[in-house]
C-alpha cells in the first residue's frame, strides 16, 4: 500500500487551491502529497462567482466582469453600481486548465484519476480506499460531501441553494453586457425563496440559472420550464440554443461541520464548512482560507484546532432558521436590503467585513419582527 503525508481528496476549487499551496511552499518540499479525484476535469462543470475590491490572484482567468448589478422583484427594479468592488466569473474549466498542469508538475506530488470509497482513521495513519486500490496517508484533507451528516440534527436548519444553468446564445441582441441581474425575484415564488441569476456575456450570449432557497430539491423540468418561461416574459419569442448546462446544490446550513475533523482528517470546501450559510458563496472564501490553513500546518499544532468562528455566523443562522419557517419570507427580505441599502454595503456585509454599525444598517433593512423572533427562539 503507497504512503503519502499528505492525501488530498477531490480537485475542486479547494482540492486544487490546497495542492498548489503545498506544491510551491519549501516548507513541503519533502513531504509527499497525493491528490485523488474521480474525473480527469476536462469538462467546464462549474461556475464560480465572486466580488473584490480592485485586482486580485485570479484576474488573469476571469472569463467576465462587472460593474453594476441588477436586482429586481415583485415591488423592486434596481440597477446600480457596487464600486469598489468588481462582479467576477471564473468559469470551472479555466480554472482547471490552469492549476492542474501545475500541481502534476511539482516533484512531490502525485495525482491519480480514482473516485473514493471510503476513508478510515486508523490508530497511526488514515486510508483511503478507491475503486482499485488502497493509500495510506498521515494527514488528509477530504472534500467529499455527505449530504445526511447535517440532516442527523435539528439543532441548526439546513436549506439547499439548488440550480439549474442555461448557457445560451441568441440570434438577437437582447443582454445588456454592463450588468449582471443579481437576483430577480419576480418569478413566481410559489411558497419559496425563487429567483432568477443572469450572468450577460455580450449582447447574445448569457449564463441564466434558475435558483431557489429550500429544503427540497425539483425535478429537472421544473428548473427548466422555469428558465423557458423567463427568457420568454423579459426577452420575448427570441431565437436561442443552449450551449452549456450546469446543475448544482449548496448545502445552506449553520451546522458546525467543524466538529466532524480530527487531527488526521480535515475537511475542506463545501464539506469543511466554507460555504456562507446564507448565500452558498464559496470560492472566494476558500481562496482566504487555504492560506490561513497552510500556516497552521507548519505551525504543528493539532489540526483539529483550526477553526474559526465570527459573529456573521450568528447573522446567517437568524437569515436561515426565519427561511427554514417561512421560506416564503426570502425574496421581501433580500428586496428590502436591496432597495433601502447601497448594494456595496450589502456586499461588505456578505463577505463579512463590516462594522458593528453597518451591520445595524443591514439587518433594520427588512421588517424586523421576523428576525426579532428568531432572535428569542436562539436565545430562549
Amino acid at each position: 500500500m503507497p504512503h503519502f503525508d499528505y492525501i488530498i481528496i477531490g480537485a475542486g476549487a479547494s482540492g486544487l487551491l490546497l495542492a498548489n499551496a503545498l506544491g510551491k511552499d519549501a516548507f513541503f518540499a519533502s513531504k509527499s502529497i497525493l491528490v485523488l479525484d474521480k474525473a480527469d476535469k476536462s469538462n467546464n462543470d462549474r461556475t464560480w462567482c465572486f466580488w473584490e475590491r480592485g485586482k486580485g490572484e485570479f484576474d488573469h482567468l476571469i472569463h467576465k466582469t462587472w460593474d453594476s448589478i441588477h436586482v429586481g422583484g415583485q415591488q423592486l427594479q434596481k440597477s446600480t453600481s457596487i464600486a469598489p468592488y468588481t462582479y467576477k466569473m471564473l468559469r470551472g474549466i479555466d480554472f482547471y486548465n490552469y492549476f492542474l498542469p501545475k500541481v502534476k508538475a511539482y516533484p512531490n506530488i502525485t495525482w491519480i484519476q480514482e473516485e473514493v470509497q471510503q476513508i478510515e482513521d486508523q490508530e497511526h495513519e488514515v486510508v483511503v480506499t478507491t475503486s482499485s486500490q488502497k493509500f495510506g496517508g498521515q494527514t488528509v484533507f477530504s472534500s467529499l460531501y455527505n449530504p445526511s451528516i447535517p440532516l442527523q440534527q435539528q439543532k441548526y436548519p439546513v436549506l439547499q441553494q439548488h440550480f439549474v444553468g442555461w448557457q445560451i446564445k441568441t440570434k438577437q441582441s437582447v443582454f445588456n453586457d454592463k450588468e449582471a441581474t443579481f437576483m430577480d425575484f419576480s418569478v413566481p415564488q410559489k411558497g419559496n425563496t425563487r429567483f432568477m441569476y443572469v450572468l450577460p456575456f455580450s449582447k447574445n450570449e448569457a449564463l441564466l440559472e434558475y435558483t431557489l432557497f429550500s429544503a427540497n430539491l425539483l425535478e429537472k423540468y421544473e428548473y427548466e420550464d422555469a428558465i423557458k418561461a423567463y427568457i420568454k416574459d423579459n426577452f420575448g419569442d427570441i431565437d436561442y440554443r443552449v450551449t452549456e448546462t450546469e446543475y448544482g446544490s449548496i448545502p445552506m446550513t449553520c451546522y458546525p461541520f467543524h466538529q466532524n475533523n480530527t487531527d488526521r482528517v480535515y475537511n475542506i470546501g463545501i464539506t469543511g464548512g466554507w460555504a456562507k450559510p446564507s448565500t452558498g458563496y464559496t470560492f472566494y472564501n476558500t481562496a482566504k482560507q487555504v492560506p490561513k490553513l497552510v500556516e497552521y500546518l507548519k505551525s504543528g499544532e493539532p489540526l483539529s484546532g483550526f477553526y474559526q468562528k465570527n459573529r456573521f455566523l450568528f447573522y446567517d443562522m437568524l437569515l436561515l432558521d426565519i427561511l427554514f419557517e417561512h421560506n416564503h419570507c426570502g425574496h421581501e427580505i433580500f428586496e428590502s436590503m436591496f432597495k433601502r441599502r447601497k448594494a456595496s454595503l450589502i456586499l461588505k456585509f456578505l463577505e463579512n467585513e463590516t462594522n458593528i454599525w453597518e451591520e445595524l444598517q443591514i439587518v433594520t433593512a427588512p421588517r424586523p419582527l421576523p428576525f426579532i423572533r428568531a432572535l428569542f427562539k436562539r436565545l430562549f
